[in-house]
């Protein structure tokens, strides 16, 4: 810090050299943080669309074991998560009379997660087309 004048009244300042390294050192730690904060967000996300995938799966099941058939099983909702009016999974649902599988595709900002399309079916099998081995 330099100071502008002597005497009773002084006044101090900062240089322009001080005020860039802050900048610098503000820059520097975004850059850091921001990225690791968005893959937590993206993170969270795919926590919420694999907990209604489950959700759903099993009301598949309660559907087969009152009707011997997963044949018209509609999903309750298509989108996931279902707050903030933002969809980032859109859900669908493949039947016949004896299998089911429900698939979970990124939209918008989650189209950057590592994880790609989840599916989950009758059999529980879990699966993900993207390069993250540990999804489920």
């Amino acid at each position: 810090m330099k100071r502008l004048r002597s005497g009773p009244s002084m006044v101090a300042g900062f240089t322009l050299i001080e005020l860039m390294l802050v900048i610098g050192v503000i820059a520097v730690l975004s850059a850091i943080a921001i990225p690791s904060y968005l893959e937590q967000v993206r993170k969270s996300r795919r926590g919420a669309v694999k907990a209604d995938m489950v959700e759903y799966a099993q009301r598949a099941e309660r559907q087969h074991s009152s009707s011997n058939t997963y044949a018209g099983y509609a999903l309750p909702y298509t989108v996931s998560p279902r707050e903030g009016g933002t969809a980032y999974y859109i859900l669908k649902v493949d039947t016949t009379p004896s299998t089911f599988k429900i698939t979970a595709t990124p939209q918008g900002a989650q189209t950057k997660d590592s994880c790609g399309e989840l599916s989950i079916d009758q059999a529980n099998r879990k699966t993900s087309t993207g390069t993250l081995s540990n999804c489920w």
